[in-house]
């Protein structure tokens, strides 16, 4: 059976889309410093969250719209009606996460929007909304379809990989964007690159546990406890190139914690840090293309069944 191409390009759009979302504001409350957190850096960043924001909105109206098409049955989408996108948004999980993730878009455009509260609390209002946003994904997965204790398990695992992942994609597009203007950059700027570099090591860390701990969670409650017959369906295949992919990030990201970042920060002192800027710049590139093509073998792997896998 081919690929819904354009259920898997949708799925796509709205895990990059709300990765970006909550992973920018993200990355300037914990990757950034004091005033840092009010540069025109930071600012760009967050202008991009809320363009992301409302990009969210309408792939999430697209969305909605598919799934009501798919339940429905009909052919085209000028047939579906009110009763049927009615019934999708209230008596469906998928249509209570839809709201719940309107709502906190809202909530998101709300808190950058309101000028009279203080920077920090509107930075941390917004990151927060955008969680929110985010975990909703979890119920257009395989979690979903479980029940009982299971299905908290399943959708609770869901919701931290998913906190993760958006914590470093977001950060990947932020030190790339660092690194991109390091040509131009004074020497301020660069060394705010390498302190955010090295500062952010920490959240990589907890970042790299927990995907790997509801990885294997997420592995075990949907395929079981084998890797029996992996390679031998389009479910498995696509699911160890994921493994092989999120293999070179870790590569990538051991390069660049321990040898890029510390390359950069000691090249600042004798003011000659463009060379070592522009390996971080590489690998961050590299890194980043790995994580653009794992987040579409998952909006592919979300529409497969894993029963070949189950022996079902």
């Amino acid at each position: 059976m081919p690929p819904d191409w354009p259920t898997v390009l949708l799925r796509f759009a709205l895990y990059l889309d709300l990765m970006l979302v909550f992973g920018l504001p993200f990355f300037v409350v914990h990757g950034l410093r004091g005033d840092e957190r009010q540069s025109r850096f930071a600012t760009s960043v967050l202008y991009a969250a809320v363009g992301g924001a409302i990009a969210g909105l309408l792939l999430s109206v697209g969305n909605l719209l598919l799934m009501a098409k798919a339940l429905s049955g009909v052919a085209q989408y000028a047939l579906l009606d009110r009763e049927t996108v009615g019934m999708v948004l209230t008596a469906t999980d998928f249509g209570l996460a839809w709201s719940v993730r309107m709502a906190a878009l809202l909530a998101v455009l709300l808190a950058f929007s309101i000028r009279g509260l203080p920077h920090a609390l509107r930075l941390g209002s917004a990151t927060v909304a955008a969680a929110v946003a985010l975990a909703t994904l979890a119920w257009s997965g395989h979690g979903a379809m479980d029940e009982g204790a299971r299905r908290y398990v399943h959708l609770g695992a869901d919701i931290a990989h998913l906190l993760a992942a958006g914590t470093w994609v977001g950060a990947l597009l932020a030190f790339v964007c660092m690194a991109a203007g390091v040509r131009r950059a004074t020497t301020a700027k660069v060394a705010m690159l390498a302190r955010a570099a090295s500062g952010f090591a920490r959240v990589g860390t907890l970042v790299v546990a927990t995907l790997v701990l509801t990885g294997a969670i997420n592995y075990w409650l949907i395929v079981g406890p084998s890797l029996a017959g992996i390679a031998s369906t389009g479910y498995g295949q696509l699911l160890l190139a994921k493994l092989a992919l999120f293999g070179a990030m870790l590569g990538l990201a051991a390069l660049n914690r321990y040898r890029f970042s510390p390359r950069l920060a000691a090249a600042l002192a004798s003011g000659e840090a463009r060379s070592a800027a522009a390996a971080l710049r590489r690998s961050l590139w590299l890194e980043t293309g790995c994580a653009t093509v794992i987040l579409a073998l998952v909006a592919w792997l979300g529409t497969l069944s894993p029963e070949a896998l189950q022996g079902g």
